[in-house]
C-alpha cells in the first residue's frame, strides 16, 4: 500500500476547499469539474474531485455530494494500492462481510477503483493507478 488519503464528501466542495486551504495552507491541485461529463449530467459546476496538498505527506481528496445520502461520516479512507493483486485481494476480503458501494472496475481516470463498507461500518475506497 502506498498511501492512506482522507476523502471528504462535501455539500459545497468549492467553498470548503477554500476554507481548508486558508486553514491548513497548501496548494489546490487536480480539480475536476462535473461539467461536460455525461456521468454527472445535472450537476454542472460541482467538483468531481479536488486535492489539497498541504505538504508532501498530507493530502486531502474532496468532492461534492451528488444527491446521495451520506450515512454516518462525510469521509472515506482511500487506499492507494501498489498492485492489481493487492487491490483484488483487499476488495475480495472487504466485500466478503461488507457492502459494495462501487464494484471494482476500470475507471475513466485510468485506475482500478472500488468502494466497500466493511463489516465494521468503515468505508474504504480502493484505487490502483494502471500504468
Amino acid at each position: 500500500m502506498k498511501k492512506i488519503i482522507p476523502d471528504l464528501h462535501l455539500e459545497n466542495c468549492k467553498e470548503a476547499l477554500e476554507y481548508y486551504k486558508d486553514l491548513f495552507g497548501g496548494e489546490v491541485m487536480n480539480v475536476q469539474v462535473a461539467d461536460g461529463n455525461p456521468m454527472f449530467k445535472g450537476h454542472e459546476g460541482k467538483l468531481m474531485h479536488a486535492e489539497l496538498h498541504v505538504n508532501g505527506d498530507c493530502i486531502f481528496y474532496m468532492h461534492d455530494i451528488f444527491g446521495e445520502k451520506v450515512n454516518g461520516s462525510n469521509m472515506d479512507l482511500l487506499l492507494q494500492m501498489d498492485s492489481e493483486e493487492e487491490i483484488n485481494r483487499l476488495y475480495t476480503e472487504l466485500s466478503r462481510n461488507g457492502t459494495v458501494r462501487f464494484a471494482l472496475q476500470k475507471t475513466f481516470w485510468g485506475a482500478l477503483h472500488a468502494i466497500v463498507t466493511d463489516a465494521y461500518g468503515i468505508t474504504w475506497a480502493l484505487n490502483f493507478t494502471i500504468q
